[in-house]
């Protein structure tokens, strides 16, 4: 898909247009062959540094062309299954004076740019508009952590009522997000880091500040990420302690049992060989002395069990 923007010289908002020209945004999501083909014949950028942002595991960093400086970004995206992963997302800044995003998925991200809600944003301003996508991204990461933080207080209060194997594979499944959070968010850092110096892009007046507060949230975020998987990783090694607890007391409960029950079948196996029982052979309630004196060790190996923790 590709979208063509400019801000409005007059009216100083953003509008879609049908022309490629200078000082406009050209935004890529899932772009053919054929649109890049169009973007790169327009613009003279090399087709082939779009095309590289169409991998998925394409990493973060800065790289400088002989007429464009490519920066990548990891962004966070919400799967159909609810579940977040971090997915490239480029932009392209041309010494012609265009800007271009190259997404592998659509996003949310660049909604609030299309819809005219962020402050002093003009596609004229190339360099601010980059710092702009950037604090962007970091918002989105301080957004989607508070919902993966609220996703984890929700299976803590399921595990507290049931310990089943599906609830802790889901609390790994987060925490694999966590992981993936973590890992793009230090990367995005080295980048802002790059940016920060001056030395690749000049940074003109208000985008210094612009970009140590994307640098904040930014380290924020990563320090957020770091505090919740320390987090989950405690309530997982909790959980397995204590299902792992439970399983022990089980054990321990039918071995105590099973030695209680033995008794009785220990002595009526002994008196109920084919051999004399003395006096009591001759006693009518032979079987109720027999039964009682069962009942009896059974007690008492019951309560010295007992005694040991054992039920």
């Amino acid at each position: 898909m590709l979208k063509i923007y400019k801000t409005s010289s007059v009216e100083k908002k953003l509008k879609k247009v049908k022309k490629m020209t200078a000082d406009c945004w050209i935004d890529l999501i899932v772009p053919t062959q054929d649109e890049i083909d169009k973007v790169a014949n327009r613009t003279g950028v090399d087709k082939e540094l779009i095309m590289k942002l169409l991998d998925t595991d394409e990493l973060p960093r800065v790289e400088q062309e002989e007429n464009a400086t490519l920066i990548v970004i990891d962004i966070p995206y919400i799967e159909e299954d609810n579940k977040y992963k971090t997915y490239p997302l480029g932009i392209i800044i041309t010494n012609n004076n265009y800007v271009i995003t190259v997404t592998v998925k659509k996003t949310t991200l660049l909604n609030d740019f299309k819809r005219n809600r962020v402050k002093d944003f003009r596609t004229a301003k190339k360099i601010r508009f980059l710092i702009q996508i950037l604090l962007k991204s970091a918002s989105s990461y301080l957004k989607a952590l508070k919902e993966v933080n609220n996703a984890i207080e929700q299976k803590e209060k399921m595990l507290k009522k049931s310990t089943e194997n599906k609830d802790l594979i889901e609390l790994l499944e987060t925490e694999k997000t966590l992981v993936y959070f973590m890992t793009s968010l230090k990367a995005n850092d080295a980048v802002l880091e790059k940016l920060a110096k001056g030395i690749i892009l000049p940074l003109y007046e208000g985008d210094l500040d612009l970009i140590e507060d994307t640098i904040i949230e930014n380290k924020q975020a990563i320090e957020m990420a770091g505090i919740y998987r320390d987090i989950l990783s405690s309530i997982t090694d909790t959980y397995a302690t204590i299902i792992s607890n439970n399983l022990n007391i089980a054990m321990k409960f039918l071995a105590a049992a099973t030695i209680v029950l033995s008794i009785p079948t220990m002595i009526s196996s002994f008196l109920g060989m084919n051999v004399s029982l003395g006096p009591i052979s001759d006693i009518s309630s032979a079987f109720l002395i027999v039964v009682l004196l069962a009942v009896i060790v059974s007690l008492i190996v019951a309560i010295l069990l007992k005694k040991k923790n054992m039920f």
